[in-house]
């Protein structure tokens, strides 16, 4: 994990800000942000005829605002027009998404990294 630099995916700043300095609060939107992020993916199968996609993206588009991470909410919201419009790529959008939920959560690993390699030198 040495040399790995976070990718700007998520602001950890603001997400510290809005918790009030409380890492514990930080941790925990952390980890609820991993769980539901896996549970959302799951549904967002562009191929499916019903509405748990729709759901599921703009869900995530609303907790990435949450947490800052702002470049996966505007992926978010380009899929929303996207797959609203039955002439455009589903699948290609869907790729955007996932691919910006892995760098917010190759971020969140680097950002647990680090603080817990800080508390080891406190």
């Amino acid at each position: 994990m040495a040399g790995r630099e976070k990718t700007g995916a998520l602001d950890f700043d603001y997400l510290e800000t809005y918790a009030d300095g409380d890492m514990v609060v930080v941790e925990e939107v952390l980890n609820l942000f991993r769980e539901q992020a896996a549970l959302w993916l799951r549904v967002m199968d562009p191929h499916d005829p019903g509405e748990g996609w729709r759901d599921a993206i703009h869900s995530l588009k609303g907790t990435a605002l949450g947490v800052g991470a702002v470049s996966l909410a505007q992926a978010c919201s380009t899929a929303e027009w996207v797959l609203g419009d039955a002439h455009m790529d589903r699948t290609l959008a869907l790729i955007r998404v996932r691919d910006a939920v892995e760098a917010v959560l190759a971020d969140i690993t680097i950002y647990q990294y680090e603080k817990n390699i800080q508390s080891l030198r406190d």
